[in-house]
């Protein structure tokens, strides 16, 4: 998870068997570890299966990883390293805004870094399976929306089964963040909005029973595997862990914000869910 607070931007870890236990779970900052101390954020964490090894992909101005042979053991991630030797052009101003949030994905052949830019762009780089975590490169814009309607947090996953993928992206709208989702056939090919409803929306404040948040932001699937294929399976409830923060609270700093953890259960049909083999 991120941490925020008066010494800026963190990232810490915890576990719990199941989700009623993570409220009262311990959690042990990542400064502490190998990792070390510094701008950390955004985490997204796979076992890549391949060589054996977690992965916990970051960022700290540029993507940055850590790994270890044992998840249960935060002591045992390893130093941070960049994926990319210097930024590539596209990122770099006056071309780019810059990068954040980065989420990696992989198929048969490639490995697959994602990352938006605050500014309406998902952007996309790759490398060979048999490389990674070495070689990215390619960087291309995969999504072009207006600022507000992709800007930050993409995450990307299978839908078991298929070859079809599914791109979530936070967006900001008058009652607060929300995701917007994307699908496409092939981890190289064209994002298409899912569903037929404007700005194809998929967690908002308005499809949200009974919501205590002024929004829904930075979330991800709960994935069926812990590979680096990031699949879902549709055939199951869909959940997304996010973090809402309370509406009536508005600090003049974004790092000041008090964001608790909560976790979405679909209910009845929707978009995903009908993917599920009938």
């Amino acid at each position: 998870m991120t941490t925020a607070g008066s010494k800026g931007w963190g990232i810490a870890y915890t576990s719990f068997a199941d989700w009623p236990s993570a409220s009262t779970a311990p959690i042990f900052p990542l400064d502490k570890s190998p990792i070390g101390p510094g701008y950390r954020a955004a985490p997204e964490v796979f076992y890549f299966a391949p060589k054996k090894l977690w992965y916990l992909i970051f960022q700290g101005g540029d993507p940055m990883y850590s790994t270890t042979t044992d998840i249960d053991d935060p002591m045992s991630w390893g130093p941070a390293r960049p994926f990319f030797a210097t930024a590539p052009d596209i990122i770099k101003p006056p071309a780019g805004k810059g990068w954040l949030d980065f989420y990696i994905i992989c198929d048969d052949a490639k490995c697959y870094l994602f990352n938006t830019d605050d500014d309406g762009h998902v952007m996309r780089s790759e490398t060979g399976i048999d490389q990674f975590p070495n070689g990215f490169h390619n960087t291309v814009i995969v999504i072009t929306q207006p600022r507000e309607d992709a800007f930050e947090a993409s995450s990307h996953y299978r839908v078991k089964g298929t070859n079809t993928y599914l791109t979530v992206v936070e967006a900001i709208s008058p009652k607060g963040r929300y995701f917007r989702i994307w699908k496409s056939e092939g981890l190289e090919g064209n994002w298409v909005p899912l569903g037929t409803a404007a700005k194809n929306p998929f967690a908002t404040a308005d499809n949200v029973e009974g919501i205590w948040s002024e929004g829904v932001s930075h979330g991800e699937l709960i994935r069926d595997t812990t590979d680096q294929t990031q699949v879902i399976d549709p055939c199951k409830p869909l959940r997304f862990l996010f973090q809402g923060n309370d509406p009536s609270v508005h600090p003049s700093d974004y790092i000041q914000l008090p964001y608790r953890l909560g976790l979405l259960t679909a209910k009845g049909p929707n978009p995903i869910s009908d993917m599920c083999p009938k």
